[in-house]
């Protein structure tokens, strides 16, 4: 919000100085961002006009100009703009004059004309960019003033940073209610009264979408003459509040826009095909907006329309087709309250952003609309001249807001702030701030006003009080808490653990954003339901992850591109799955995810490298497993995934319930996401690692330990994990390892068969083992792998 000093002391006058302003300002709340000059610094240039101006005899595009700057006598200055011509009162910079970079005006001549001073741009004295021609000044410019005193340039520009709940305060009036709060000052407001109702002519107004757009009110002015001139005054205040100069209409709805805070809009009425009606768009139907653009609306866009179509975004921007020109004589006025959320979001789903919409999102006084309107129409009669119509109003009390009761307690206010307040006190501060307030036992029930629509809960109320009472003024106290350790079952592995083992394996841990890219999500994720947000920041970031792998792989792309070779990177957090059984018709669950490539370990002298494959990201997942104490339970089991290649590729199962997936990128998606080099990932829920076994002290044998190896043939398509799984079983408690150190297909093994060598490691706690005891072991073992997978020892 930014608005000139000057006029918000025409509202409120404290007799504090800019400076200490802006700091009250900034510890209320309201951040103030910049404040600047409206003018450059510039001393000696007057009010003057020109009475004669003549072509210059030796140069076609300068002339000579006899100027009154209110002595006995004319000066001649010599001058270039296009715009200098005879009656005109401009800015006159004298002989000896200083403006902005130092540059003092002299006597000089211009091919060959003396020239006693110079007729100023808005850019000379930066006022403006404007370069066009010299400041033109209204008519009635009274000749010899000081510019800075006519046009009150001793003024400053301030910018201050709203909050999304401080909608209230996007206008002078209040800010105005802030600083009289601060200073416990009035507020002097401008006198808004009805204007006459003249003219017969009216506009039929229908509202279908009665909880989208509550109260509607619109009148028809007619006669009005365009070509009046927005005063000097006006134009002044927009442009010290950021916003051009237009038109009389336009420059009139944007200054209550500044002033009270209430945007309004106004259509050619003689465009207008019969009534209009505020409803929803249609899918497919078109608006061309007055920047010319044509939009295609969706069924979720609240529009103004008449008899042939949209008109206008509501609460947005209008359209080009009832847009007001330099021919128009008829407007009709709206003045409307749209529900927030009706008009949330819809401005960036069509790529804009404008004051209107700004203001409508966050929230508009819903008790002003009247007000505004006939504070514009009586601006618009006194500048444009004209007849006012009666106004119309559609109104839908059902759907318009409520003011609420909201109990304050002072026990709970104290305990909050750290301090004792007397209850008078904290009455006189809830009542300038223009709440209804009620003492009762406990404390105050107060209600809010319709402007201060973002105080809903108690805790809003002790926000105000600390506000306005200073936080400065706080003393300060350390914070007093008692802290309990919560109970966490030994069975329960905490995230940080796995952090830890995943950053001891190289990994390094990255964040990532919950929202992604709905078009690689679905790539990753096609058959999945996906949760796509209303209001999204980008479009790139409109949906709710399903995994982590999205933001990994961007993330892995981001460093492969800057010289990354070798990435090991982890994640653990949210990941959305939609679900009508759950609260808020989403199931959330905690997620640890990984992803690899590059070579299997740094550069180094010794030149073993290699590039990873799937059993180093395997061999991660089972370390991870094994800190559970439950690997028995976990299974890998070959799979497909639209995410992963189709040849390298598991689900991960826990008592056979999938818990995870692990495998390498799918090729087709590598040049979606920019990767280069194979890519191993691993999702896994938190649940499943997360569940551990509380160690067991169990003796350890004092006996030595044996190994027997043996090789056995199987068919190729039968898993390893299978077979080490049946030599657990099947062996007796004899049998503390099992390893599989090697697997063997070529020369002197069956085409089609596979030879897998397996030690076993044999121990007993109570005395050492015999041959035969490990023989009976062994063919045991052998003899079940037999009967289950038709294997059968190597020669």
């Amino acid at each position: 919000m930014k608005f000139s000093e000057a006029w918000l002391r025409e509202w409120v006058n404290p007799q504090i100085d800019s400076n200490a302003l802006c700091e009250q300002v900034t510890m209320a709340g309201l951040e103030v961002d910049e404040v600047s000059p409206v003018a450059g610094s510039f001393s000696g240039v007057i009010v003057g006009e020109v009475v004669h101006c003549e072509q210059h005899p030796d140069a076609d595009k300068l002339r000579v100009t006899q100027v009154n700057v209110g002595n006995d006598e004319l000066i001649s200055i010599v001058c270039g703009a296009p715009n200098c011509r005879q009656g005109l009162k401009v800015a006159v910079a004298m002989v000896g004059a200083i403006l902005p970079g130092d540059f003092k005006i002299k006597k000089a001549k211009l091919r060959g004309q003396p020239s006693f001073g110079m007729l100023c741009s808005a850019r000379e004295l930066e006022i403006s960019d404007d370069h066009d021609g010299i400041i033109e000044l209204a008519v009635d410019a009274p000749v010899g003033k000081d510019l800075r005193d006519y046009l009150m340039l001793n003024d400053q520009s301030i910018d201050i940073d709203l909050t999304p709940n401080r909608a209230d305060c996007l206008s002078i009036a209040g800010v105005a209610r802030e600083v009289g709060v601060l200073n416990n000052i009035d507020v002097i407001e401008p006198e808004i009264s009805g204007v006459d109702s003249k003219s017969a002519r009216q506009v039929g107004v229908v509202v279908s979408a009665k909880d989208a757009c509550p109260r509607y009110l619109g009148r028809v002015i007619e006669g009005i003459d365009m070509t009046a001139t927005t005063p000097l005054w006006m134009a002044e205040k927009l442009r010290r509040g950021g916003i051009r100069s237009i038109d009389p209409i336009v420059d009139i709805t944007n200054y209550i826009l500044l002033e009270l805070g209430q945007p309004l809009h106004a259509f050619d009425a003689d465009k207008l095909s019969g009534g209009i009606d505020i409803r929803l768009a249609k899918n497919g139907e078109k608006l061309v907006t007055l920047d010319e653009q044509t939009i295609e609306l969706s069924d979720n866009t609240l529009v103004i329309a008449d008899q042939k179509g949209p008109i206008a975004l509501a609460g947005i921007f209008g359209g080009q087709a009832t847009g007001i020109s330099e021919k128009t004589t008829t407007i009709f006025l709206e003045s409307a309250f749209f529900s927030p959320l009706a008009i949330t979001g819809r401005a960036r789903q069509y790529g804009l952003h404008t004051d209107a919409s700004h203001r409508f999102e966050r929230g508009v006084d819903w008790q002003l609309q009247e007000r505004a309107l006939d504070r514009a129409s009586g601006l618009i009669l006194a500048i444009c001249g004209g007849l006012a119509g009666d106004v119309n109003v559609a109104e839908a009390p059902e759907h318009l807001p409520k003011p609420q009761s909201i109990i304050l307690r002072h026990s709970r206010l104290e305990r909050f702030i750290g301090q004792a307040f007397e209850r008078t006190q904290v009455t006189e501060i809830l009542t300038r701030l223009g709440l209804h307030v009620v003492e009762i036992d406990s404390g105050w029930n107060v209600v809010a006003p319709s402007y201060r629509f973002d105080l809903e809960i108690e805790q809003d109320l002790i926000e105000e009080v600390a506000r306005i009472y200073g936080y400065n003024s706080i003393p300060n106290k350390a914070p007093v808490a008692h802290l309990t350790m919560s109970a966490v079952p030994e069975s329960k592995l905490s995230l940080s653990r796995l952090r830890h083992i995943l950053v001891d394996r190289d990994y390094q841990e990255a964040i990532t954003y919950s929202f992604v890219d709905p078009k690689k999500q679905q790539l990753l994720h096609p058959q999945q339901e996906t949760m796509d947000l209303p209001n999204p920041i980008s479009s790139d970031m409109s949906q709710m992850r399903l995994s982590l792998w999205t933001g990994l792989l961007d993330v892995l792309s981001y460093n492969q591109k800057r010289q990354q070779s070798r990435i090991r990177l982890f994640e653990t957090g949210l990941r959305f799955v939609p679900d009508r059984s759950s609260p808020l018709n989403v199931r959330q669950e905690q997620m640890v995810a990984g992803v690899i490539c590059g070579l299997s370990s740094a550069e180094n002298w010794h030149g073993n490298t290699r590039d990873v494959d799937f059993f180093d990201v395997k061999g991660d997942v089972e370390v991870l497993i094994a800190s559970t104490g439950c690997s028995a339970e976990f299974d890998f089991v070959k799979a497909e995934n639209p995410a992963l290649h189709p040849g390298q590729s598991a689900k991960i199962l826990r008592n056979n319930e999938t818990v995870g997936w692990i495998g390498a990128i799918h090729p087709k998606f590598e040049k979606t996401f920019g990767l280069s080099g194979r890519v191993f990932l691993f999702e896994l829920t938190a649940e499943a690692l997360t569940q551990a076994v509380i160690p067991q002290a169990k003796l350890v044998s004092k006996f030595p330990a044996n190994r027997r190896d043996i090789a056995i043939v199987v068919e190729q398509s039968i898993n390893a994990a299978d077979l080490i799984k049946s030599v657990w079983k099947n062996g007796t408690n004899q049998l503390v390892g099992v390893n599989l150190f090697d697997v063997y297909q070529g020369k002197g093994v069956t085409e089609g068969k596979k030879s897998i060598a397996l030690s076993l490691t044999l121990q007993d706690t109570s005395h050492t083992l015999e041959e035969g005891e490990i023989v009976t072991i062994v063919d045991n073992i052998v003899a079940a792998l037999k009967s289950e997978f038709d294997a059968s020892l190597r020669d």
